[in-house]
């Protein structure tokens, strides 16, 4: 299992936030990229239902679309998993890109849970769960080297910055077609109860298996910012 902490800095600087933390084995990524084609039809017909109606305005009073928009504001930015809802809303389908990444994808559109998805295997111990300061930067999965904003939460390991909530995923420890081990970390800014985080990591656990049915789970956790 890998060892992840949380910082003092972190817990001062994001009271209420959290980050869950779903690390599996065994996992396949091999599969073709629409093997979990039935789950995504489903899911884009429950949320185009759901939300039936809706304005921007409408969805940006949900709870958790709210606490994302509050803490995206921070940073002048909006809330990209917010527009890819809309995209789907507006007729678009969810995207094929690997099993692994389908997945968490799949699961994120459904809880508005913002999570990223890793190889463990290319991943620097130690890991943190940090905040970004003056002078930050990391590369970015398209390759651009970017300076990134203060106060940002952000998960760290000895190679640099490997993920921002403003920024996305860095291009060295992203899920590859040879991931077989697997972290999954959820970002949740106040506001965003730490039981819906728990809730949207088992329900990504519980997709992987669907194609991964020996897949372990060595862990399944939330740290709330703040709390020990």
């Amino acid at each position: 299992m890998l060892s992840i902490t949380a910082t003092a800095d972190w817990h001062s600087a994001h009271p209420g936030g959290a980050v869950g933390l779903l690390e599996m084995s065994g996992v396949l990524n091999s599969d073709p990229a629409d093997v979990l084609a039935p789950f995504k039809r489903a899911t884009e017909e429950r949320l185009r239902s759901r939300y039936a109606g809706y304005s921007r305005k409408d969805l940006l009073e949900l709870p958790v679309l709210a606490a994302y928009q509050r803490y995206y504001r921070r940073f002048n930015k909006t809330y990209h998993v917010q527009l890819q809802l809309e995209s789907i809303l507006k007729g678009k389908d969810l995207p094929d890109v690997s099993p692994l990444v389908d997945a968490n994808f799949v699961s994120e559109l459904d809880s508005l849970i913002l999570t990223a998805g890793h190889d463990v295997e290319r991943l620097l111990p130690p890991v943190t769960i940090d905040v970004s300061r003056e002078g930050d930067s990391m590369t970015l999965m398209n390759g651009t080297a970017r300076e990134i904003y203060a106060g940002d939460m952000v998960m760290r390991d000895a190679a640099g910055i490997a993920c921002s909530i403003i920024y996305g995923q860095d291009n060295r420890s992203s899920i590859t077609p040879e991931t077989t081990r697997v972290l999954y970390v959820s970002y949740a800014p106040p506001g965003v109860p730490a039981g819906l985080v728990q809730a949207h990591l088992q329900r990504v656990a519980d997709t992987v298996r669907t194609f991964s049915p020996g897949a372990t789970v060595e862990q399944l956790r939330v740290v709330t910012a703040g709390e020990e």
